[in-house]
């Protein structure tokens, strides 16, 4: 009995040890990029998952550049991934969206964003999405919008300049958020009896832990937050479809027009998965930027000078100072756009891009295997020395005389191909208009905060606090702008 229990030990043993070898040791027709797959299923998802409060490259990701090379390989969440640091192989990647490569993401983050999530889908029915969100924010759109971001923005301002201080991610994406669900949906947070805004922070606050659905952890929360949020904006729209509008006003008009043609390929769970993704991206990333650009306008005075500069031309040539914004003096903040590109150039706003191989790819001599998944990784394309010189230094005037209208090799803050991010044109509106507005009638001061708490995949900043004061108070006599 007991040479029988030994045998069976044994072999126990032996299938064990060929699991791990078979795990450590991917099977490949061509050559695999190196790197360490991990643990078997935990991989190095512990390592990748831990946080780091640096501008640089992540220490998961540096590390194994210098060990590796720019393209390695690694598991995470139990799935095999390569990793490219390597601008051309990302350029490429983008360019073969739909033949080599499909957008994908592991199945953890599909659980937080929705099976049919836009990130999620492919072929016609992407494209078709795509064009329901340049409805709304096309160029055409935006000027439109224009004069309502400038119009929250000097609201919300005028309001913060009076409190002691004030958290500019928490502010800014209070603002973003109001000015967007407005935008797709008509939401007026204070007529509203539940806080839609509370389940994306739930949610958020998740999106950087273990996935582990337990009650308790964080992962659990996020997955909560999402699912009271999606209650919401369910509940929002059989509202809006139990009274229809006769005229078309917001994202909801134009979901609920489509779902009502008879040769639709929209669904409703489609609908509100592309809901939920635009409210959270166009907030959070926003705000982040936003954040940032605030606080490396206040540690460097020269930048600030010329961006005020700037701003202050665009209301001395007005007829009238107290005009709002027009979309051809948008469209004439040169200095503001280098700002912007390079906030976030450093602000890596899309820390992490995820793709499929559909078939056995060869590049630089390695294979990437059908079935793998691809993490792009932006931040070390924006951070290569190579490339950009003193790649942790805040050199807005690195970007003088380019005009960028997409992503390049070695700049791709929105993506590229043909998933290039659709609302661009949107969070640069929204960070000019706010920058606008702030650089012509507030100065600040940071009091407090501002680290960047980052992973390879998502980021927050730590509260960054402000003072904001009005430039001239009520009793002063303010400058006199004269028409050149």
């Amino acid at each position: 009995m007991s040479a029988a229990l030994c045998i069976a030990a044994a072999f126990f043993v032996l299938i064990i040890a060929r699991w791990v070898y078979n795990w450590r040791n991917p099977k490949c027709k061509g050559v695999l990029p190196p790197g360490s797959m991990g643990w078997p299923l935990l991989g190095e998802t512990l390592k990748f998952f831990s946080p780091s409060t640096t501008f640089d490259v992540h220490p998961f990701v540096k590390e194994r550049m210098k060990r590796h090379g720019p393209i390695f390989r690694t598991s995470l969440v139990g799935r095999p991934i390569i990793v490219s640091t390597d601008s051309d192989l990302n350029y490429y990647i983008f360019q073969q969206e739909g033949q080599l490569f499909q957008s994908w993401y592991p199945d953890t983050f599909t659980e937080i964003f929705g099976r049919q999530n836009v990130g999620s889908l492919h072929g016609f029915m992407y494209k078709y999405l795509k064009n329901m969100v340049l409805n709304l924010f096309g160029p055409e759109a935006l000027k439109k919008m224009l004069p309502d971001v400038e119009q929250a923005a000097t609201r919300k301002l005028k309001r913060w300049s009076s409190q002691k201080s004030v958290d500019m991610k928490e502010a800014t994406a209070s603002l973003i958020f109001d000015l967007t669900t407005k935008k797709l949906i008509s939401h007026d947070p204070e007529k509203s009896s539940e806080n839609l805004r509370e389940n994306f922070v739930a949610f958020i606050q998740g999106l950087i832990s273990f996935p582990v659905d337990i009650p308790g952890t964080a992962y659990h929360k996020c997955l909560q937050g999402r699912k009271k949020a999606m209650k919401m904006l369910k509940s929002m729209l059989e509202e809006r479809r139990a009274k229809p509008r006769e005229h078309q006003s917001d994202f909801f008009d134009y979901v609920l027009q489509e779902l009502g043609r008879k040769d639709t390929i929209l669904t409703e769970a489609i609908a509100l998965d592309l809901m939920f993704v635009l409210l959270f991206a166009s907030f959070e990333t926003t705000s982040l930027a936003l954040t940032l650009a605030v606080k490396l306008l206040a540690e460097h005075p020269a930048a600030l000078k010329e961006l005020t500069e700037e701003h202050e031309a665009i209301v001395r040539k007005r007829e009238n100072p107290d005009s709002a914004l027009t979309w051809s003096e948008y469209k004439s903040m040169t200095f503001t756009f280098q700002i912007i590109n390079e906030t976030v150039r450093l602000a890596n706003i899309v820390p992490g891009i995820f793709r499929k191989a559909l078939q056995d790819v060869n590049f630089k001599g390695y294979t990437i295997p059908a079935g793998w998944g691809v993490m792009v990784c932006p931040p070390a394309v924006h951070l290569n020395p190579s490339r950009y010189r003193d790649p942790l230094e805040f050199n807005p005037w690195r970007w003088e005389g380019f005009e960028l209208n997409g992503a390049t090799r070695n700049f791709m803050a929105f993506g590229g191909g043909m998933r290039f991010c659709v609302g661009t044109e949107f969070t640069k509106v929204q960070m000019a208009v706010f920058l606008h507005c702030l650089v012509t009638k507030y100065m600040w001061q940071g009091i407090k905060g501002g680290d960047i708490l980052r992973t390879p995949g998502l980021q927050f900043p730590n509260g960054y606090h402000v003072q904001l004061s009005e430039k001239f108070k009520p009793t002063e006599k303010p400058t006199t702008y004269v028409k050149r």
